[in-house]
């Protein structure tokens, strides 16, 4: 037996229905990833830091991606 052919309207409401289920799929993997990574300042003595500096950081190592940022720290002098 032949499945009866979708109309456009359905198609349309099909793939909007798929479409919201990606977005909340999306979603839920951006946050269990956020998550994991928020676990991992738990480790990290952050506490030397002010909230605008931690935060600063943060942002501006995401803007330049996390290997250039990494190059670039990495060439600082140690501190003493």
């Amino acid at each position: 037996m032949e499945m009866p052919k979708m109309t456009e309207r359905d198609r349309l409401a099909d793939l909007e229905t798929r479409q919201r289920k990606l977005t909340e799929d999306l979603e839920t993997a951006r946050r269990a990833l956020r998550g994991k990574y928020a676990a991992m300042v738990n480790d990290v003595p952050i506490e030397t830091l002010t909230e605008r500096e931690f935060r600063e950081l943060l942002m501006q190592a995401i803007r330049v991606g996390g290997s250039a940022a990494l190059t670039a720290l990495k060439k600082l002098p140690p501190v003493t």
